[in-house]
Order: C-alpha cells, then structure tokens, then sequence
C-alpha cells in the first residue's frame, strides 16, 4: 500500500468519449483526488491497452485505473504497470488472460447491442480496409442509454468513435486482476453489455462489487455519484 493519494486514470469505452466522465470528473475532483481521462483510440485491445499503458507510466505516482465498457478490457492488460494500485470496472468487460471479449461475452445471451451494431471501413497503415462499427442511431438510446434524457442521447448518438471490429477478437496478453486488487459496478439494466457478463468477470476477479439494478450502459453519466463512490472507495482503500 501507498501513503500517497493515487491518480485516477479514466479510460471510456467504445462508442463514446471521456466527456461521458464529466461528472464522475467532478465528483472525485470535489473530493480532492486527482484525475486524468486520456482518449482511447479504439483500433484494437493490444494497441489501445499499449496506449493506456504509455499514458499510465507518465505518471509520478501511484494510479487507481477505471475502466468503462470495452475500457475494462484495456485496464486488464495495462494494469500490469508497476504503479497500478488498484482497478475499478464500470459496466465493463474483465476478460482473462489470452481470452478475447468475443470468448467472454460468448458465454452469455448477447445483447440487444449485438444485433444494432453497423459497419463501417477505414483505411490501414498498408492501404487495406479494415472494418470497425456503430450503433445504429435509432437504437442508440434505447441500447446504450435508456436512462440518460433524450435530447442528451440524440447528441451521444450523433457523436460515437466508432470501434475496430478486430478489438472483440484479440486476446488480452495480462490479467492484472490477478494481482491488484479490483472493484466493479455492475450496470443492471445493461443492454450493450450483458450484466451477467459484468457479474461473472467480477466475480472471477474478486472485485468488490456494487450493483445498480436500473443502470443502463451509460451508468457513468447517469449516475456519476454512485460511480465516483466507488472509485473514492478504491482510492482510500489503495493510498492505507
């Protein structure tokens, strides 16, 4: 354990960006901890938890990762950086070592978000398209944000970073559960992630776990409060 308070290092997830942290930003900075929400560029688990790493060993300090949705996946594998101290999962993915999200979330009934994704391309680095994906914009709210206000979804839906197909294939190269200490909310009303995804990998990880039976997907920005809780939970917990 650390004497120092630890920086919260935020990383959002697919079809959204780190302004879906702002209040849960301004909850923790209320409290006096220290935040930081990096983009994710969302071209791949490898690259993108490589990212999150590199932003991770900038540092000075110990770090509490959070990880949203697909960012819980990335949290996994940079959470093996040595000033790690703790990870929180918010209605996310917590995929084991060499397990894919395709594995994961192949164990459980898919999602409404399953059958509402559409494809997209975009070039690669040798000219090559590749494909990544959307929410369909009519679905968007009813999938990702059902307890968000409306005008609020019309906005998110218009805006999403779209996701490389490739990131639901890849394997995930560290389990830093393993050996940090974790902690998760589980999104009941999730219709973009399976809560029951989101219950078995906490329950593998031995996360403490807090559930919210009514939370949609976008728990972070419906909710900011209760997320900020657990985080704080987490810091305090991490800087004994």
């Amino acid at each position: 354990m650390t004497t120092r308070t630890p920086t919260v290092v935020l990383v959002h997830g697919a079809f959204a960006d780190a302004a879906c942290w702002m209040g849960v930003i301004s909850e923790l900075r209320g409290h006096g901890i220290p935040v930081l929400a990096p983009p994710n560029p969302l071209r791949g688990l490898a690259a993108d938890a490589s990212y999150v790493a590199s932003v991770v060993s900038q540092i000075d300090g110990p770090v509490v990762l959070v990880g949203h949705s697909y960012g819980g996946a990335l949290i996994t594998v940079a959470g093996a950086a040595e000033n790690v101290v703790g990870l929180v999962y918010v209605a996310a993915y917590v995929p084991h070592e060499d397990e894919s999200l395709g594995e994961l979330q192949g164990r459980f009934p898919d999602p409404l978000l399953s059958s509402n994704l559409k494809e997209w391309t975009y070039p690669c680095d040798d000219g090559d398209p590749a494909v990544e994906v959307t929410i369909d914009e009519a679905a968007f709210p009813s999938v990702f944000a059902a307890d968000v206000a409306v005008e609020v979804t019309r906005v998110l839906a218009a805006a999403q970073r779209p996701l490389a197909a490739a990131a639901f294939v890849e394997t995930a190269s560290a389990a830093a559960w393993l050996t940090k200490p974790s902690w998760a909310l589980v999104a009941g009303a999730d219709r973009a992630i399976n809560p029951e995804v989101q219950r078995f990998g906490a329950r593998r990880a031995g996360a403490v776990v807090v559930e919210l039976p009514d939370a949609s997907h976008a728990v972070a920005l419906s909710a900011p409060r209760q997320v900020a809780e657990l985080i704080s939970d987490a810091v305090r917990a991490t800087s004994r």
